[in-house]
């Protein structure tokens, strides 16, 4: 039986969660549900299925000392790779594979974003296996698509063929085509034409088959990456991390390799999920009351329906609004259209720009 190893991409700012959200405390480093910080859901979410002590966790230096003092002691401190900079997700995930076939040899690599919510576990769990033994068996590229239940703008799609090429332990489709954020009438028709699975940034391979998709699709940071490998888990990790990581691509796996291969196949997953990647998602954790407004915050309201309000402490009140987003935190107030949640990415991008870097 191969080696299983879970990676998860734990360095992402969060930026359209702020301003509860920041640079050096993300999304997935908040306990957002009641139950734990994301990212130690994220790991208790795949026990029985993946070794918990075969976790890779791939974060930024502004996060690392935190992370590593609330994530999950299952979590061994030399599986924590730190990027010195962001270099997107071919980056972090050509890292994780190339330090566990250092480390273990060919294994097989599953890769998970750290800010999901998935409520039917037992459900995930299944599916999760059955993409393994498809990986192990097959040697394809595995994802995992959402079968979607509205015309959501806020996630990327997966096309894929409408008979299934393997239909044993589960139904596996080819894909066609991954697509970028559509608008609503294209996600609409999506939905609609019932070929498009949501894309959940869950990726099943052997390190292997990840790593000749490299070679083979992106030479040039396969090639610049590879020095640094032998330095990892030495004195001059972080020397040789500095130098090496700024030189590396910024590309994100979906184009530089998914795009492109067409060994990726693609199993539908139905488990309560949803990427809380934005204000507007809360939904998916707590029930709106019977205004349809969801309230994690002191809080009176006089005529407010379909809003969403958080806060820390200050008492917070409203009258006749509909349809807003009011979070408030210490140092910081956003009030949006709740149509409008996906752009508050915008006002980190302004306040970067405006050299207001402690307010990110």
């Amino acid at each position: 039986m191969m080696n299983k190893f879970a990676t998860i991409l734990a360095g992402g700012g969060g930026t359209r969660f702020w301003p509860l959200s920041r640079q050096e405390l993300p999304k997935q480093l908040i306990n957002i549900s009641g139950n734990d910080i994301m990212l130690n859901d994220t790991i208790e979410r795949f026990n029985g299925v993946i070794p918990m002590e075969n976790t890779i966790v791939v974060t930024n230096r502004s996060q690392a000392v935190l992370l590593e003092s609330i994530m999950h002691t299952s979590v061994q401190p030399g599986n924590i790779l730190v990027e010195p900079v962001a270099k997107n997700t071919a980056a972090s995930i050509l890292l994780a594979a190339l330090f566990i076939e250092k480390t273990h040899g060919d294994s097989l690599m599953i890769v998970f974003p750290s800010d999901h919510h998935i409520t039917e576990e037992d459900k995930f769990r299944k599916t999760l296996d059955e993409a393994c033994n498809i990986a192990m068996e097959t040697g394809k590229i595995v994802t995992i698509g959402i079968k979607p239940t509205f015309a959501s703008t806020g996630y990327g799609y997966i096309s894929c063929g409408s008979e299934p090429i393997i239909s044993k332990p589960c139904n596996v489709f080819e894909v066609a085509e991954f697509v970028e954020k559509p608008n609503f009438i294209k996600a609409k028709s999506y939905l609609e034409s019932g070929h498009y699975l949501w894309n959940s940034g869950m990726f099943i391979w052997r390190t292997s088959i990840i790593i000749d998709n490299f070679k083979r699709f992106l030479p040039r940071l396969y090639k610049t990456m590879l020095p640094l490998i032998e330095y990892l888990g030495t004195d001059r990790e972080e020397e040789m991390m500095n130098e090496i990581y700024p030189l590396l691509q910024n590309i994100s796996i979906d184009y530089g390799i998914l795009e492109r291969c067409d060994e990726v196949v693609v199993i539908s997953g139905d488990f309560g999920w949803n990427d809380i990647g934005s204000w507007d998602a809360l939904g998916a954790i707590f029930p709106p009351d019977e205004h349809g407004n969801i309230v994690k915050a002191s809080y009176l309201g006089i005529e407010t329906r379909n809003s969403i309000i958080y806060g820390e402490k200050r008492l917070i009140t409203t009258i006749g609004i509909d349809g807003l987003i009011i979070a408030d935190t210490k140092d910081a107030l956003l009030i949006c259209a709740k149509d409008k949640a996906q752009e508050v990415k915008e006002i980190v991008k302004m306040l970067n720009e405006k050299g207001m870097q402690a307010y990110t």
